[in-house]
């Protein structure tokens, strides 16, 4: 989607009308509210106006451009008693094309006799409405700080474009701080290509001294390529036009997004002049209440097997039965075949016994002598000189051997 937001048209035959006196001051002022509102002319296109017009369109379709700009322009100031929107009564006439998208801008060139007021007042506001863009052409320095300081903040009378003519002799001086501050604000500058494509040497040098300066400026970013001529031999393609835009310094994305993502940007903008301090309200999805039914109940059932799953542990394979072989015996009474242990000496099993319970059974503890049985302590070994050196006693507590001697030693010193 291309964009050419400069179309200028031709100013029209305009015949005022003339309302009658009022004697009363309330009907004076009611008279002119009213004016404010409705246009206070009739304005006519001619036919060669219309044909003109026509062809430059269908031009400007042909090589590519979607979104057009009618532009009207306004000298120093903007008379509330006098001005009349001439675009609400071309638009009609004009010839509806697919696809392309018509837009009013109003354009106020600003001069000397603008340093004291330009028309954008609150009391014209609803004048100013049945525009969708306002643009200012600043021509000395002080309407260029006043358009970028006081007319770029948000509210019903925001000027979104900046354009400043660069084939002019008398250049503007393009200072970081005035021009951060209308970039930060929301506004664009705009450069006309067709400046560049005019007969005259020092307009087309002036255009180029001026565009290399607002690329080093603006750093390429918030600019917008238009036409900005009412000739058809200066109309030029968006990608040819972009090619000159190179030639004064800038890059061939930021050239090709001054023709297409920027004027986007900045129409989506300009509609916030229409709403409550600059808000655009988030758009809503509205659905009809049986398909919304339905889709909340396929939601719902959803979630529900989905926690159902999530609930359920995961289920475990069934254990493996082992199988039975010739040697091994099946107890009718349980559901698991028991294997039959291999038979064991008798001097094998009283051996495991014997550590098993030396060592504390199965759990691998080591027991104290007290928990020793008297079965172990019969056991007769070859050596007995071992079996009294290792002083083993009964749980009980009772003596041994060595207990024995060391109570009749106790009782012969008595006698002695």
């Amino acid at each position: 989607m291309y964009v050419d937001l400069n179309v200028t048209i031709p100013a029209p035959a305009i015949q005022p009308q003339k309302h009658g006196q009022s004697s009363k001051k309330s009907k004076g002022k009611q008279q002119q509210a009213e004016s404010l509102a409705q246009p206070t002319a009739t304005v006519a296109f001619n036919a060669a106006q219309l044909a003109k017009i026509e062809s430059r369109i269908d031009l400007l379709v042909r090589l590519g451009y979607t979104v057009l700009a009618l532009t009207q322009n306004a000298v120093s100031k903007v008379d509330t008693k006098t001005h009349t929107n001439t675009l609400d009564a071309l638009l009609p006439n004009l010839r509806k094309r697919e696809g392309v998208l018509f837009l009013k801008r109003l354009t106020i060139e600003l001069d000397n006799e603008s340093e004291k007021g330009f028309g954008l007042t609150q009391a014209a506001t609803q004048l100013f409405s049945s525009y969708d863009i306002i643009a200012l052409r600043p021509t000395t320095p002080s309407t260029l700080s006043l358009a970028c300081l006081s007319h770029t903040t948000p509210s019903p009378l925001t000027a979104h474009i900046i354009s400043i003519p660069l084939t002019s002799p008398q250049t503007l001086r393009l200072k970081h701080t005035l021009v951060r501050t209308a970039i930060k604000n929301g506004a664009v500058f705009e450069i006309d290509y067709s400046g560049a494509l005019e007969d005259n040497d020092s307009e087309r040098r002036n255009w180029w001294a001026g565009a290399r300066e607002m690329t080093r400026v603006t750093k390429g970013k918030s600019l917008v390529l238009s036409s900005g001529t009412e000739s058809c031999q200066l109309l030029r393609a968006p990608r040819d036009a972009g090619n000159l835009l190179t030639l004064a310094g800038l890059a061939q994305d930021q050239a090709h997004h001054a023709a297409t993502s920027t004027p986007k940007s900045l129409i989506l903008r300009a509609q916030t002049r229409k709403t409550y301090r600059a808000i655009l309200s988030e758009p809503k999805l509205i659905m009809p209440e049986t398909n919304f039914q339905s889709l909340i109940a396929k939601e719902t059932q959803s979630e529900m097997s989905v926690a159902a799953s999530s609930s359920q542990p995961p289920e475990s394979p069934p254990p493996a039965l082992p199988q039975v072989s010739e040697n091994e015996d099946v107890n009718p009474h349980s559901t698991t075949v028991l294997p039959v242990p291999p038979p064991q000496s008798s001097s094998g099993a009283e051996k495991a016994s014997s550590s098993t319970a030396l060592n504390g059974g199965a759990n691998g503890k080591k027991r104290s002598h007290d928990q020793l049985n008297l079965d172990e302590l019969e056991t007769p070994t070859s050596n007995p000189q071992n079996a009294t050196s290792k002083n083993l006693h009964p749980p009980n507590g009772g003596g041994g051997e060595g207990s024995g001697s060391r109570k009749r030693k106790k009782k012969g010193k008595d006698k002695t």
